[in-house]
């Protein structure tokens, strides 16, 4: 039971690298106003991103018109993924 649940957590963790790739990606596509974003692609990462980032925006509001709660998402993505690996130790302790 315990390499499987190893595993999945591995996944989990891969699973967030992806996201916090896209999460980048539509952060630094924000810094260009005259972007289309009713185009397929646009709109697909928009769809997957904003919920997360409109939980952080709800908490910090904008500080002299940056929106700074881009870095709490990160930090917190970063913070998952930290307590993820230490717990996937204690599934596989000979492989760390």
């Amino acid at each position: 039971m315990a390499p499987i649940l190893g595993d999945l957590i591995g996944v989990l963790i891969q699973t967030l690298s992806i996201y916090t790739l896209v999460l980048l990606v539509r952060v630094l596509l924000s810094w260009f106003p005259n972007l289309d974003w009713s185009n397929p692609v646009l709109s697909g990462v928009s769809a997957i991103t904003d919920p997360y980032l409109n939980a952080f925006r709800g908490l910090i509001p904008p500080v002299g018109g940056l929106d700074l709660s881009a870095i709490v998402a990160f930090l917190a993505l970063q913070l998952i993924q930290t307590l993820l690996e230490q717990s996937r130790v204690f599934f596989y302790p000979t492989v760390y």
